[in-house]
């Protein structure tokens, strides 16, 4: 597929790197030089640099027969109108962009043909949002995603000493919960991957991520380890973006408070938010977490733009007492170094934000792509099409499928009715099959598990 992104930043240049490495053909555009022959060093891609909405830019990017053009630049009014112009001058068959201005979002009718002709809007602060209210639902989770509209959920916990089922085999799940279908997925040890079996053995610091209809989930997490209590008090450093959406979206639930150091700022939060406490002043103001009862806080969240920032106010709030804490951390280099210490779980916007993109790039009808682990596997939804004749994967039993090595069938949401995967289960047309792979480079061979003989049509 030829693809054009427009943006070298976190999210352009993490998006290039996934691509690059499934054999898409991708040309990066900015203005920056310098992130384009660091992107250009590393990477097998073409780099042009100007400004993406321009038309002779667009045209020397290979505009002309380009699938998909990907506006991911820092300027909404650049990527809106990047779509236009490659719309109207170019015919491209696919154009997403980034959007973060809320007023623009609220507004459907400015997004189509007729309009601004985007196909797909992301917007990675709802994104984000998104992810950390489903952490929060779920305490004790370090990655919690849906799949067909919520029906199903893939949950990754940490296994830990004392817990049910730590020094037990897999196959024991079910002996400790005969009314419940669950299926584990994969497992992390030591940063390497597991397929797991019926006889593999659950050890403590595991990573276990399993999959589950929504209703069962509590259920399931606290087999694996003790369950957290809810969370109520929960202080937010940031309100920008993602802070105040997030403060909106739980406030009716939990007691919150925004620590906010512009003063305009606080004075819009005062006035947008009901029952949110708006606090001015800096996060890491170790008198102010003292004054503010930072040790009654059952979750601390560090949500501005400044990675050191995070780090430094998370790791004074968990010193002063704050139960757990995450923190959003840009940098991908970082997240790995300060997960799973005194920070509780590092949140990468740009991993959230690529899943959303991903899923418009896999070639078959593919739903929803997600990072696991930061990047080092994926788990995908794809919908069964056509019939026995047509398709590789309608009408077989799941073990005569014949899956890429390090894949796995988690579960199969039919209609209203979520079935966790058994080798005899048969997959029938308009089945969402949520597959698992640790294994990247075999995600071309899915995608043409499910494409569509000729035959069908």
């Amino acid at each position: 597929m030829k693809i054009i992104i427009l943006g070298a930043g976190q999210v352009g240049g993490s998006l290039a790197e996934h691509l690059a490495s499934e054999a898409n053909d991708i040309t990066v555009v900015d203005t920056d030089g310098e992130r384009l022959r660091d992107l250009g060093d590393r990477l097998d891609i073409r780099t042009i640099q100007g400004r993406g909405s321009l038309p002779t830019v667009l045209r020397q990017a290979g505009a002309d027969d380009a699938d998909m053009l990907v506006a991911v630049t820092n300027s909404d009014e650049t990527n809106m109108v990047a779509c236009q112009v490659a719309h109207t001058l170019f015919h491209t068959p696919t154009k997403i962009a980034r959007v973060r201005e809320a007023s623009y979002l609220t507004r459907a009718e400015l997004f189509d043909n007729e309009a601004i002709p985007v196909d797909v809007l992301i917007s990675p602060e709802q994104v984000v949002t998104n992810y950390i209210k489903r952490l929060i639902q779920y305490p004790g989770a370090l990655q919690v995603i849906d799949f067909a509209e919520g029906k199903a959920q893939l949950v990754a916990v940490k296994a830990y000493y004392g817990g049910p089922l730590v020094g037990q085999q897999l196959r024991q799940l079910r002996e400790h919960m005969p009314n419940v279908e669950t299926r584990v997925a994969a497992i992390f040890r030591r940063d390497r991957p597991i397929l797991p079996q019926g006889d593999t053995v659950i050890e403590a610091d595991d990573e276990v991520f399993f999959i589950a209809a929504k209703a069962n989930i509590r259920a399931v997490m606290s087999e694996m380890r003790r369950l957290d209590e809810s969370y109520k008090r929960i202080v937010i450093a940031g309100g920008g973006q993602i802070g105040e959406r997030l403060a909106e979206a739980i406030e009716s639930r939990y007691q919150v408070k925004i620590i906010e150091m512009s003063p305009a700022r606080c004075r819009h939060l005062s006035d947008t938010l009901d029952s949110t406490v708006v606090l001015q002043g800096s996060a890491s103001d170790r008198d102010l977490l003292l004054e503010e009862n930072i040790a009654d806080a059952d979750l601390f969240l560090a949500l501005t733009n400044d990675d050191e920032a995070n780090i430094m106010s998370s790791l004074l709030a968990k010193r002063l007492g704050a139960k757990k804490v995450m923190t959003i951390i840009n940098n991908p280099a970082y997240v790995d170094l300060i997960q799973g210490g005194d920070i509780d779980i590092a949140i990468s916007p740009q991993l959230a934000t690529i899943g959303t993109l991903l899923a418009h790039v896999r070639r078959g009808d593919i739903v929803s792509v997600h990072s696991l682990r930061r990047g080092a596997a994926e788990a995908i939804e794809a919908i069964a099409h056509g019939d026995a004749k047509s398709s590789k994967v309608i009408g077989k039993a799941i073990e005569n499928i014949g899956l890429p090595p390090g894949t796995t069938i988690g579960a199969i949401i039919r209609d209203e009715e979520v079935l966790i995967a058994h080798d005899d289960t048969v997959i029938a047309a308009g089945d969402h099959v949520i597959l698992f792979l640790v294994d990247k480079k075999h995600i071309r061979d899915v995608e043409k598990l499910f494409h569509v003989g000729l035959s069908f049509f």
